[in-house]
């Protein structure tokens, strides 16, 4: 049941639409900072940063830090493999 679980939280992680835009974009830009993700959402950095912290909880994104800045891309995982698949399909 560990699987169904787990599959289960990361379907309800991007079923929350901010979430779901975030992914959609680290899908079309392989890799964008906070601030990039706000300012194209049109959101708070907040927000933005709240939502990558489930994700990458989640292993559904990952960071790598440059500088003073922290660039996120989607993760290559299978259910990220779904979400892509999904989203050339919406």
């Amino acid at each position: 049941m560990g699987a169904v679980t787990k599959c289960a939280e990361q379907f309800g992680l991007v079923g929350d639409p901010t979430r779901m835009k975030i992914c959609w974009l680290l899908c079309k830009h392989k890799e964008l900072s906070v601030g990039d993700i706000a300012d194209i959402l049109g959101v708070s950095v907040s927000v933005v940063s709240h939502s990558l912290k489930k994700l990458k909880q989640s292993m559904l994104v990952e960071a790598r830090k440059e500088q003073k800045y922290v660039f996120y891309s989607l993760a290559d995982t299978d259910f990220t493999g779904v979400i892509r698949n999904s989203l050339k399909h919406a």
